[in-house]
């Protein structure tokens, strides 16, 4: 595997490190936590380490949490002991000095009751994503393409490199992206049953195991479409209580995220439910059983795998230089729909993604809508898979991934 790449996350934790007693920092299983948090020297200097993935370390935590608490400390997995969080929370009172803890799961931790009772005002909250484009070819020195055109939308001049369709089927997970390429299907078949058979058992009782994988693989192939629960449910053959349940043990465990409908605009037809992303597109690939995304293959599916290898990417790169944007997506009934919202600061701007390296009028009459419907709108953006970027209109533009990416 690749020696570690600087991920773009560590100078906004450095920043919290130094104003908050305590960071939480969470994110998928195998993105990149525990090795950032080993790392990363202007972030963890000063700091003891210690996982709770070690039986010695998790024991001491369950019989004497203080004894892990007596100096700054890097608390890693910390959701496989939810009482240690009480001593915490003593220490932190007593102790009251930024940059106390970092605490590290794979688990939401936002999402657990217990934790984010315990933690209130003072904690941080944060999600590391599978690596971005930009970090897995280790090219995060300048500022990301998306933050210049949220700030002034301009085409860019140079050509782009396209992405590929291994990127997409690789997806953003360290082991998986920067491993060997012929390993990647055994590495994902690893992962998943590593996740059914620890990550969902220490969060929660799930009776049926095979119905659980069932719903995921499902799920995955339902990614970038609007999530309509009785349908999911019919076709997993699950109450609608127990799909309900199942999700929020995909979306706390980092798997899928609901993205949000967006609505602020002048259209009285919106649709209102979230949409279903996986948060890596290898990942989803895997559990879909996607080997190969050739153009006519399965068109639906190609674009939707593509749509949430942009996605993943977007939401790491606005977590890591942009947290006060908001993702969302924007459908009309029966009509129009564009994949991506980005609000920023009352500045909007609408990416369509399009896994062609071509495209036709029919392609932009979404972000057409869109623009008529939302008039404060900076910026509407094909993101398609080609090399050169073209302004079509008054805030239209056709933009290659690659530099939407970049």
């Amino acid at each position: 595997m690749t020696s570690y790449l600087p991920r773009e996350m560590a100078p906004r934790l450095e920043r919290a490190r130094r104003q908050l007693p305590v960071v939480v920092l969470s994110g998928l299983r195998q993105s990149g936590k525990s090795t950032l948090l080993q790392n990363e020297k202007a972030l963890i200097r000063g700091y003891a380490y210690r996982t709770l993935d070690d039986f010695a370390t998790l024991a001491a935590a369950r019989s004497n949490p203080e004894s892990l608490l007596a100096e700054p400390a890097i608390l890693d997995e910390v959701q496989r002991c939810p009482e240690l969080l009480v001593a915490l929370k003593k220490n932190v009172d007593e102790h009251r000095q930024p940059g106390r803890f970092i605490l590290s799961g794979s688990a939401n931790l936002a999402f657990l009751g217990h934790v984010s009772e315990t933690l209130a005002g003072r904690a941080g909250y944060f999600t590391l994503h599978p690596m971005t484009r930009r970090e897995i070819r280790g090219e995060t020195g300048d500022r990301p393409f998306l933050e210049d055109f949220l700030a002034s939308p301009e085409a860019p001049r140079s050509r782009a490199r396209p992405v590929t369709e291994d990127e997409v089927l690789t997806g953003g997970l360290p082991p998986a992206a920067l491993g060997p390429a012929g390993e990647v299907a055994e590495w994902f078949r690893g992962y998943v049953q590593t996740y059914v058979e620890r990550d969902v058992r220490q969060l929660s009782q799930v009776g049926d195991l095979v119905a659980f994988r069932n719903l995921a693989q499902l799920a995955a192939l339902r990614t970038g479409q609007m999530l309509v629960m009785s349908s999911l449910g019919r076709d997993a053959r699950l109450n609608a209580a127990t799909v309900s349940r199942y999700l929020g043990l995909l979306e706390a465990s980092f798997l899928v995220r609901r993205l949000p409908a967006f609505r602020r605009n002048r259209s009285s037809r919106l649709v209102k439910s979230p949409k279903l992303h996986f948060t890596d597109s290898g990942l989803a690939a895997h559990l879909a059983g996607v080997t190969a995304l050739e153009p006519g293959r399965d068109d639906l599916l190609r674009g939707a795998l593509f749509e949430a290898y942009v996605a993943q990417n977007v939401a790491a790169l606005l977590e890591a230089h942009l947290p006060d944007a908001q993702l969302s997506y924007w459908q009309e009934h029966g009509r129009h729909e564009v994949d991506l919202v980005i609000e920023q600061n009352r500045k909007v701007i609408a990416v369509e993604v399009k896994a062609a390296t071509r495209w036709n009028q029919k392609d932009l009459s979404g972000l057409r809508a869109f623009l008529d419907r939302t008039p404060d709108c900076r910026a509407a953006v094909l993101a398609y898979n080609g090399k050169e970027a073209v302004r079509l209109e008054d805030r239209l533009w056709a933009i290659p991934m690659g530099h939407l990416l970049a």
